[in-house]
């Protein structure tokens, strides 16, 4: 039977995924201001516009639960630089993850955490951050308008400066205090739970009592606890999941294990051989495409949680359809050579006793769990992926820019210097603004790939972009191409998983380990956040070393009833998006 209704958008003879993974359906869909308002055979309603879909897959937004988008989105031209993820279905974001945000400041060590920032955004912040609080960040993106949906996780790293400046030690009891009041301030104004890089400087020097303590202010606000692990190396990958787990249980908080991923470590002896045997495994599989189990290694991690969840125990995972990670070039050196302040870091990097120190360091430091000793972390790339595996993906200045998408033994020969000499002095360089992509062989080798299999096809993995979309460097191609290629490549007729199933990967899914209430599903009620694309063109334009194309396929996306992508275009005007302020969606 036809629906009599007003709306003020008709979508006709769409093909309805409703997120959850059950089966599509054919149907009309209506909008009422920012809602769904009525779903079925919508041809007597009134509209003040309608779209015929001729049969286009209709779904939820795509939620991405894992990115750095609060780094851009607080600029007045936020919208051109999320251009790439509108463009390919995106419609919700949280921000904030792996202990970096742009709330809260601190007051007494203001200067360290600008020149955190300045590292990762490539310019002063001094004069453009005007807030203090989470409530103050989250209003200023209130007060100028967001073109996606966004939420914000508070940021431990964030925390552990405003209580500990630089200083790698533990925190004693008055340090854990104001990081918990600190905390509980953040919650309080809508943080979305608390994000921790326990992999990264300052907050590799925390311990289990730390983040046990920070973990329960957010558990009594209902908010969740997500971590960039400690270690994603093969040797102490399941300690490291077992100490946020752990973290969890203690809490009674919601775990989610952000960007899963695995990186050989068999030791000194082992490491070199099997990184040999690794590019040339890389070689003959891009040449002959044959099947190898390479993707052993995080099954044993994902059997744990797929059991946990069994149990009642909320561990959520998400992950990154591709072959290189992205960081900062500073994060790959030893924790105690960033202590201090920026010209700290850099006279280090500029002394020759020091800068020899540094490398030996690298070279000869062991990473031993629980990785905080001053050469036991885990993030040491140059050695365990080798100087080739670290490869340039944006500096600031001019001159260097011939450098991007090149790796350290490249410009090594270029230089004729030592990979670790041309680190540290494109480090000096540029003020210390390099960003790097890692990885055992090359950006987007899909042996490489290959070994995420598993963890991209789990029913319990969000699929994400880890984006930090700056406007310079080379992007990762998942900033423009992530949930296009996810859907293409591993999902539909033929393929791994239906394509319901990964719809709900990217949709119902993310929403609900994240929190985030009224997203993630086509029923009416819920916000309008929608995406249509035809799933015989969807299809990724982009690659590795040319990421910057918009893919085919994603016909219309729209962000709560308002379209912000169609045929004729990008149409941000307006700024739709929401700021997410938890318990207030």
């Amino acid at each position: 039977m036809a629906i009599k209704i007003e709306l003020d958008l008709r979508l006709k003879n769409a093909n309805i995924h409703d997120g959850t993974g059950r089966q599509p359906f054919k149907a009309d869909l209506g909008v009422v201001e920012d809602k769904i308002a009525a779903i079925g055979d919508l041809s007597e309603a009134d509209a003040k516009e309608s779209i015929d879909l001729k049969g286009l897959a209709l779904c939820p937004g795509f939620i991405d639960i894992h990115t750095h988008v609060d780094l851009t989105a607080y600029k007045d031209d936020h919208e051109k630089l999320l251009e790439p993820l509108v463009r390919q279905g995106v419609t919700t974001v949280v921000g904030g993850n792996c202990g970096v945000a742009m709330a809260p400041v601190s007051k007494e060590n203001r200067d360290f955490q600008m020149a955190f920032y300045d590292f990762f955004i490539g310019a002063p912040q001094e004069n453009v951050i005007k807030w203090k609080t989470m409530d103050g960040f989250l209003s200023h993106l209130e007060k100028q308008g967001v073109v996606l949906n966004i939420g914000v996780l508070v940021p431990h790293g964030m925390l552990r400066i405003d209580a500990l400046g630089s200083r790698n030690v533990l925190a004693d009891q008055v340090a854990l205090k104001k990081m918990r009041n600190l905390l509980e301030e953040s919650m309080e104004a809508g943080a979305l739970g608390m994000s921790t890089g326990l992999q990264y400087f300052p907050a590799l020097a925390s311990d289990s009592n730390e983040l046990e303590g920070l973990a329960k202010v957010v558990s009594r606000h209902n908010g969740i606890f997500t971590a960039h692990l400690r270690s994603y190396n093969s040797d102490t990958l399941d300690l490291a999941v077992e100490e946020v787990v752990s973290v969890g249980r203690k809490a009674e908080v919601p775990v989610q294990v952000s960007h899963l991923f695995w990186i050989p470590n068999f030791g000194d002896r082992l490491n070199p051989l099997f990184m040999r045997f690794v590019k040339a495994g890389s070689k003959l599989y891009n040449m002959h495409h044959f099947p190898l189990p390479v993707d052993a290694g995080a099954k044993p991690i994902l059997e744990k949680v797929d059991k946990l969840r069994s149990r009642g125990y909320p561990v959520g995972v998400d992950a990154m359809p591709t072959a290189a990670g992205f960081t900062h070039m500073l994060a790959a050196f030893p924790p105690w050579a960033l202590e201090g302040t920026r010209d700290d870091i850099l006279g280090r990097l500029k002394d020759k006793t020091q800068r020899k120190r540094i490398r030996e360091t690298i070279e000869k430091g062991q990473a031993k769990w629980p990785h905080r000793g001053p050469s036991e972390w885990s993030m040491n790339f140059f050695k365990t992926l080798g100087w080739d595996g670290i490869y340039i993906m944006s500096v600031v200045s001019g001159k260097n820019q011939g450098l991007v998408g090149k790796n350290l033994v490249q410009i090594g020969k270029e230089r004729g210097k030592h990979p670790f000499d041309v680190a540290c002095d494109l480090l000096i360089e540029e003020q210390g603004r390099v960003l790097i992509f890692e990885t055992a062989t090359f950006p987007g080798d899909p042996l490489i790939e290959l070994s995420l299999a598993s963890t991209l096809k789990n029913p319990n993995v969000s699929i994400v972009t880890d984006s930090i979309l700056l406007g310079y460097g080379m992007p990762s191609h998942l900033f423009y191409d992530c949930y296009p290629k996810f859907l293409s490549q591993y999902c539909g007729e033929g393929k791994d998983l239906e394509l319901r199933e990964g719809i709900r990967k990217c949709t119902y899914l993310p929403a609900t380990q994240a929190g985030i209430e009224r997203r993630g599903k086509v029923a009416t009620g819920w916000y309008a956040d929608l995406v249509a694309f035809d799933p015989e063109r969807l299809k990724s334009n982009s690659t590795a070393s040319n990421p910057m194309h918009w893919p085919n396929g994603i016909e219309m996306v729209i962000v709560n009833g308002k379209i912000v992508k169609d045929e004729n275009g990008y149409h941000p005007g307006g700024r739709p998006g929401k700021v997410l302020r938890r318990g207030a969606f």
